[in-house]
């Protein structure tokens, strides 16, 4: 016989205060504990935002507005959840009609989804590596990998290949800004030269020459490739939705990007390691080569370079930064965060929306429905 579970911890209010005072971010709903001082930094209106609501009922912030918060984000407050409100400076009967409030307002189907995260009774086993369990998830493979969970993945057996498949955020600036920079100034000496014309291939009668001058629009064309690149492969690549009867394809759409969504704030994971963007970088550089002179292709691929270098910071600081509220920053972070835990089929720009307009991919915008 399986043993009970053990039963919800209980604060009084004077434990709580004793947790917000040692500078811990505890918020309630009804007499629900939860502790957000790890999600501080992760949480897309600003850390500010939840410091100025410790020690405070947040049910009505969940509905709005601003804005009401998805299915996904009740969920993943869930995952903070530290235990009950053994007292509270209202009456007791007010705590009740509070809670009762609160039930009413939730739509069932989110209502189904507030509970705790039960690792071991989630669909695959979390002390196992990932990537060979999650092709058997067929058709709930759609819907588990887009809700969210705090804890970090694992998803190769070999501790080689898994060291190759995490990396830190500041491996993408030391390994690809010199090779950049490298770039860019030979390829710039061999432009200076004046011997450089488009066409060659084609036709010598028509041929283009190229100056110097060139550079910068050369450069600049190539961030904006860069852009499109971006957007073409999250929207394409990444958001494929593999068939439900398909196990390596399914592998595949998870280790390329299914992980990021299923634990969106493992660090290790946020911008692409070493090994994987050295093949991406080898494929964009080889077309570039035969499409373009070695100077042209060269002087593209160094822009798009520093394009991809900022996309994958910018990536990161969205995650893990704290941007100043109404900056650009602060509402690609919001936006970002968005396509995570509510509209993963829109909003594919990472550091821009300039392609979500031209395709018309951005967010709907939702008008806040008051709850009665």
């Amino acid at each position: 016989m399986d043993p009970a579970p053990p039963p919800d911890a209980s604060f009084s209010l004077a434990e709580v205060q004793q947790h917000l005072a040692a500078g811990a971010c505890w918020v309630r709903c009804g007499a629900r504990l939860y502790d957000l001082t790890g999600f501080l930094r992760q949480h897309p209106g600003g850390e500010q935002l939840l410091r100025a609501r410790a020690g405070q009922d947040v049910s009505a912030d969940l509905d709005g507005p601003p804005h009401r918060h998805s299915a996904n984000a009740r969920l993943w407050l869930e995952q903070y959840y530290v235990g009950e409100l053994q007292g509270d400076p209202q009456s007791s009967m007010e705590n009740e009609t509070a809670a009762s409030a609160i039930t009413q307002k939730t739509d069932p189907e989110i209502e189904a989804k507030f509970q705790v995260v039960d690792w071991d009774k989630d669909l695959i086993d979390w002390r196992k590596p990932l990537l060979w369990q999650v092709g058997h998830l067929g058709e709930k493979y759609e819907e588990w990998v887009h809700q969210p969970v705090t804890r970090p993945i694992r998803l190769f057996y070999s501790d080689f290949i898994e060291s190759l498949s995490k990396t830190v955020w500041y491996s993408v600036p030391i390994i690809w800004m010199p090779l950049m920079l490298y770039l860019s100034w030979s390829h710039y000496r061999t432009l200076a030269q004046g011997n450089v014309r488009l066409f060659t291939s084609f036709t010598t009668e028509y041929s283009v020459a190229m100056p110097k001058s060139m550079f910068p629009g050369l450069f600049v064309l190539g961030m904006l490739f860069w852009s499109l690149a971006e957007y073409l492969i999250h929207r394409f690549l990444f958001h494929m939705k593999p068939p439900s009867n398909s196990y390596y394809l399914i592998m595949l759409h998870f280790v390329l990007h299914g992980q990021h969504h299923k634990a969106p704030f493992d660090e290790s994971r946020l911008v692409f390691p070493p090994a994987p963007a050295s093949l991406m970088m080898a494929f964009f550089y080889t077309m570039l080569r035969l499409l373009l002179p070695e100077a042209v292709g060269g002087i593209v691929f160094a822009g798009g370079l520093l394009g991809y270098i900022l996309y994958d910071m910018i990536h990161y600081y969205l995650h893990f930064g704290s941007p100043h509220k109404g900056s650009y920053l602060y509402n690609m972070k919001a936006h970002h965060v968005k396509h995570h835990f509510a509209h993963q089929k829109s909003g594919f720009g990472i550091s821009s929306k300039f392609w979500d307009y031209f395709f018309h991919t951005l967010m709907p915008e939702e008008p806040h429905l008051k709850m009665q």
